[in-house]
């Protein structure tokens, strides 16, 4: 969310942010072991820990996962924790309540109220943008699983140009490709990043699919009418 969102003017920049954000909450619950991924059933995602984590957002996911009636695997749960309503809003309310951004509105045209959060502690985010810089440049022998879910979602909902200039994202671009495939993280972390992809490409696709089957079946009404 502090990649995506532009620091003095507050607006949010980035493709899919819920998606990378639903997919953060579910590889904080895997590292928090809340949740884990059953390959003896099919790749299913199951509850190990129903008890608060302390964080309404997660509490929230964590909730849903706990009341499905059936299991689902993770690029399921990236697209149904990605549509909780207002998820951006409410990491953002929690990031305000913490004193690292403001909450605020503005008017857009004089007729309608936007939401806007302006970074009021940069700290947190240099931070973050520090130690996904030396993940890539210095290629450290021991990696944060934090740090490089984060390079990768970001690559996922195109924000690595937040954090690195055009000539090193082309440097260093094989690196970044080595980490988005989770080789730095092990198998839970990357099937994370596996699922983002998946689901970002189901919401882009699935507007272009709607709207083709629509305009079939227009024309097929048509035809039958004629």
């Amino acid at each position: 969310m502090l990649l995506a969102l532009n620091e003095e003017k507050g607006t949010m920049s980035g493709a899919y942010v819920e998606y990378s954000v639903a997919a953060a909450i579910l590889a904080e619950l895997l590292l928090l072991k809340r949740i884990r991924v059953n390959v003896d059933d099919k790749d299913k995602v199951e509850l190990v820990d129903a008890t608060s984590t302390g964080d309404k957002v997660m509490d929230e996911a964590l909730q849903k996962i706990a009341d499905a009636k059936r299991r689902a695997k993770l690029k399921d749960w990236v697209q149904r924790i990605g549509h909780i309503s207002r998820l951006k809003h409410k990491v953002a309310e929690q990031l305000a309540a913490d004193g690292i951004i403001a909450l605020e509105e503005k008017k857009v045209l004089w007729l309608f109220t936007q939401k806007v959060y302006p970074e009021v502690n940069p700290k947190p985010e240099k931070e973050l943008r520090y130690q996904m810089r030396r993940l890539v440049l210095e290629k450290p022998l021991e990696v944060d699983p934090r740090v490089a879910l984060m390079v990768s979602l970001a690559k996922s909902a195109h924000l690595l140009s937040q954090v690195f200039s055009k000539e090193e994202l082309k440097q260093h671009k094989e690196r970044i490709e080595q980490i988005a495939k989770g080789e730095e993280l092990g198998a839970i972390a990357s099937d994370v990043v596996a699922a983002v992809e998946v689901a970002v490409m189901v919401a882009v696709m699935l507007p272009a699919i709607t709207a083709a089957t629509t305009s079939a079946a227009t024309s097929a009404s048509t035809t039958c009418s004629t």
